[in-house]
């Protein structure tokens, strides 16, 4: 699974041939959630807040480059990297 980003401890990640809704893996000390790019809310799993309020500072920031990035990976392609936050 391709890393994107990384800040704080906090990796950002999409798989290849990834399901709908357009979305990112964030995984921070031992915590995973899948979080959709367009309204930000955690579909799946849970962070501490503190590491959830960065990981939504920072998507809200690159919302267009993760919408990239997830269209790209969908297609077998390499999504690329997005500056971390900070």
């Amino acid at each position: 699974m391709p890393e994107i980003s990384r800040f704080y401890g906090i990796v950002i990640q999409m798989y290849f041939d990834d399901h709908p809704p357009p979305h990112f893996h964030a995984i921070y000390a031992g915590s995973k959630a899948v979080i959709d790019i367009e309204t930000l809310a955690i579909i799946k799993g849970e962070l501490p807040p503190r590491a959830r309020g960065l990981i939504i500072e920072w998507a809200s920031i690159h919302q267009d480059e993760l919408r990239e990035a997830f269209h790209k990976a969908e297609a077998f392609e390499t999504p690329g990297q997005i500056p971390p936050l900070g």
